[in-house]
């Protein structure tokens, strides 16, 4: 038993999410100020002269760009179908009513925070392909309360690991993976050129334009995003994902966009084995051995998952995730090297560790949890969202049962499990 059949058991993972098109609230509405006019689906309209809310600072009290004050429903027909709850607000379907596109309506609550979303995603999209596009903007009430609304594309593709598990024509391949981490790449050059981070590179945040073979893979979310004003490791705020986090974050250090880097070299190691070479052993978001090893860039390449694996897929790898940022490879250097410009070979890439319906389910709870934990918007932001929280960890559960297997005599027993932290 290797570090493989820890994360095995073959189930099919369960993602279901109900339609219904949006309506008033049975509740009774609160008293809408009378800048603001209501129309019958419960979206209201903020009037041109409305003030801006006091809670906004100085720096975010005038948007760069034009923004819609008329209600959002009378150019989209919006629905309760939800695609998603991003870090500081919830993502529904809308279709526009005049040419029927399917868009996606992200809902954020006004604040510095969320106008600093909106304006970062709106000028990184631009010229860029692989980042999901913003189509327009709405300020408008939602639950009595004043709300930024970004319509954006809809990425009917999906997330790339759920795009990766429900393939079932033929084996995926290295070629494959590497033209995946090239598409991240220029996404991620692109902002980094901008001297902006996005600080919370991770599967769910990054999403198929279609179902098809030749679909782009687009960069979404920019809750957490920040430029950098052309400083020496200007961020100092610990936001992130557990999995994915850079290590100078951990250690509440400064720092700057190279977390990025690292959050890449995470993904491209999932992408080659179908496990991340960190995690968490006791349910919770994240351990304290999780963190020493991510601090100490402790991590392996199992000869069972990795045979197959190219050398040079490796040596990226572990310039990705090298502790120093200050020499750890930039983007620039990843889109220059031969494994995403020259030929890369075919080889099948055993992803059975993502298939696990179980295994997989139980890290987008522990996923979720960190993104509550972390979440930057206020505590009343996410009304009328459901929040994953995790349970005694499944990982740890069938870690100690092939444990006691192994001491009763159990056979093909394995050397200790060096990604999984001995330190709950």
């Amino acid at each position: 038993m290797g570090l493989r059949d820890l994360f095995r058991k073959h189930k099919k993972g369960r993602d279901t999410s109900p339609s219904s098109s949006l309506s008033a609230n049975s509740k009774t509405q609160q008293p809408l100020p009378q800048q603001v006019k209501q129309d019958k689906s419960g979206l209201g309209l903020v009037e041109k002269n409305a003030t801006v809310p006091t809670n906004i600072s100085e720096k975010y009290r005038q948007f760069p760009f034009p923004t819609h004050r008329n209600a959002v429903t009378d150019q989209y027909e919006v629905s309760k179908e939800s695609l998603g709850v991003g870090i500081n607000g919830k993502v529904l379907t809308c279709w526009h009513r005049e040419t029927r596109r399917k868009c996606a309506l992200k809902i954020l609550k006004d604040s510095d925070k969320a106008r600093r979303e909106v304006i970062l995603h709106k000028k990184a999209c631009e010229g860029c392909e692989y980042l999901v596009q913003v189509l327009d903007i709405y300020e408008n009430m939602y639950a009595s309360n004043r709300c930024l609304l970004i319509v954006m594309e809809c990425m009917e593709g999906g997330e790339l690991f759920n795009r990766i598990r429900q393939r079932e024509d033929k084996p995926y391949t290295e070629r494959e993976a590497a033209n995946i981490i090239l598409m991240i790449a220029k996404a991620v050059a692109h902002l980094h050129h901008m001297d902006m981070a996005h600080r919370d590179l991770k599967p769910e945040n990054l999403l198929f334009t279609d179902k098809t073979d030749n679909a782009i893979l687009k960069l979404t979310d920019f809750g957490f995003a920040k430029e950098g004003n052309n400083e020496q490791r200007p961020l100092n705020t610990p936001c992130y994902t557990p999995y994915y986090v850079a290590p100078e974050i951990l250690s509440n250090d400064k720092y700057d966009k190279a977390c990025d880097v690292w959050s890449m070299g995470v993904i491209m190691y999932i992408l080659l084995c179908g496990y991340p070479p960190f995690f968490s052993t006791h349910g919770g978001a994240i351990s304290a051995g999780m963190k020493t090893k991510i601090k100490a860039g402790e991590y392996q390449f199992p000869k069972a998952e990795w045979r197959n694996v190219s050398q040079e897929a490796k040596t990226i790898i572990q310039k990705m995730l090298t502790v120093d940022p200050a020499t750890r490879v930039t983007i620039d250097w990843i889109l220059k090297c031969s494994w995403l410009t020259g030929s890369v070979p075919e080889t099948p890439i055993d992803i059975r560790p993502m298939l696990d319906g179980e295994n997989y389910e139980q890290m987008r709870v522990e996923i979720a949890a960190a993104n509550h934990a972390q979440r930057r918007a206020d505590a009343d932001d996410d009304e009328n969202i459901d929040q994953l929280a995790p349970e005694n960890s499944r990982i740890a559960k069938l870690r100690a049962a092939k444990q006691r297997h192994r001491q009763v005599g159990g056979d093909n027993a394995a050397a200790p499990l060096s990604q999984i932290s001995e330190h709950d």
